[in-house]
């Protein structure tokens, strides 16, 4: 009978990230160049490493995955945070909560396994140069990127079940831009401490088991081509530089998140566009203006348009 008296919640209420208006607009023209740029940046690297013979290598092919995955994340949430901002109510659907959980969590998590993924490919071919084409075939790349996917997808709708059947009958209120599990939670109606911390350790053994993985691989990649040759440690630094950074990058907000004990709720707002909207964004910038092959691409595109329109 108890539960037959609940009101079932249709719908959530995003608290956003601010109350001026002056500072929302000021954001809706951030967020919607940032995006902008965000889209054009990683469909770009797409396009180009498809199109493009030179960049057909396993190390190409991998990071035209992780642009994708790149655009796709930003997708989830930037969209609706962009055009929130113009609104005084903020509302997205039970659905759409849910979907954006799944999302982002599916992405998140296949992104974890493809930086992974690239960290082995840089292991085999700065370690193992001779034996990399034989190594890193079209096959055995094709069937990594499938795994990361697999692996995220296990990852999300294990979030989504464990989330999916609570009940939800009062407060409706989200303090953050996007639906995020642990806030999510705290608008059941019911005790989910230990499902809160069944949640944080299934995110967080993802995440700190993925880093540690790539800090052991980074480490030994420098350590053993330092041990080879004089030379050779700055010649793997200057090649592994921009995967270090992205794996900074991407990982740092994500354990924070789940991981520190403390939640202060402008840290976490930070941290959740810094992963959602800036990180998507940095991505094909640091890859493509360190890299000379993709800079090559480029130009190799320009001289062919500017002489297709003399």
């Amino acid at each position: 009978m108890e539960e037959a008296n609940q009101s079932v919640v249709h719908e959530f209420i995003f608290q956003g990230l601010c109350n001026s208006k002056e500072l929302q607009i000021f954001l809706f023209l951030s967020f919607s160049i940032l995006y902008l740029m965000t889209v054009v940046g990683n469909l770009f690297v797409v396009l180009l490493i498809i199109t493009d013979p030179h960049l057909h290598s396993p190390m190409y092919f991998l990071l035209a995955n992780l642009s994708f995955v790149d655009f796709c994340l930003s997708s989830v949430t930037t969209p609706k945070l962009t055009t929130d901002l113009l609104k005084d109510k903020k509302t997205i659907s039970f659905g759409g909560c849910m979907s954006q959980i799944l999302c982002v969590h599916f992405f998140g998590g296949g992104e974890m396994v493809l930086l992974v993924t690239m960290a082995y490919d840089r292991y085999v071919a700065i370690c193992k140069p001779l034996h990399y084409s034989s190594i890193m075939d079209r096959q055995k790349c094709i069937w990594l990127v499938l795994i990361s996917w697999i692996i995220g997808f296990l990852h999300a709708m294990s979030q989504l079940f464990m989330i999916l059947e609570l009940p939800f009958c009062g407060p409706r209120v989200v303090d953050s831009f996007f639906c995020d599990i642990p806030l999510v939670l705290k608008l059941a109606c019911m005790d989910t401490n230990t499902l809160g911390m069944l949640i944080n350790a299934d995110s967080g053994i993802l995440a700190t088991t993925c880093f540690i993985v790539l800090l052991i691989s980074y480490t030994y990649i420098l350590v053993t081509v330092r041990l080879r040759s004089e030379g050779g440690a700055s010649k793997a630094l200057s090649t592994c530089t921009s995967h270090i950074t992205v794996v900074v990058l991407f990982f740092g907000p994500c354990i924070f998140i789940y991981l520190w004990p403390v939640s202060i709720t402008w840290v976490d707002k930070f941290l959740a566009v810094f992963y959602t909207v800036v990180t998507p964004l940095l991505n094909p910038a640091i890859y493509t203006l360190r890299n000379n092959d993709i800079k090559k691409a480029v130009k190799k595109l320009v001289n062919q348009h500017v002489k297709s329109t003399e």
